[in-house]
């Protein structure tokens, strides 16, 4: 059962961390500010609440501790990490940073407009 446990905790953190590398990569090679803040937030999110939920599984079950430190951690990240993604794309857009070139939709642009005329 220890193994089982052991072997669950650290899959857990590996997928975090793979998500975590997944999103670098998005950073890095994503063509605009409003891709590389969908992978900063979205896949960077899901990857830290991976490690941290193994990190809480790992205090609980082996070192017999709820540890109320990294569940507010676990919320805070889910909480603010996506506000904070909108946030900067929503201002990225306000600003006039353009679009990459082969995008096929622009969402905000129609509630931008209806907002100018009112």
């Amino acid at each position: 059962m220890k193994a089982l446990g052991e072997l669950s905790i650290g899959l857990l953190i590996l997928v975090g961390a793979l998500f975590c590398l997944l999103s670098a990569f998005g950073l890095i090679r994503l063509p605009d500010v409003y891709l590389r803040s969908h992978a900063a937030t979205k896949s960077a999110t899901l990857g830290v609440l991976f490690v941290l939920f193994g990190v809480f599984l790992y205090f609980m079950f082996y070192l017999e501790h709820v540890s109320a430190k990294i569940l507010l951690g676990i919320v805070f990240v889910f909480v603010t990490s996506p506000i904070a993604g909108h946030l900067n794309g929503r201002a990225a857009y306000r600003t006039g940073v353009p679009m990459w070139e082969k995008s096929v939709r622009d969402d905000y642009k129609d509630a931008v407009e209806v907002r100018e005329r009112n």
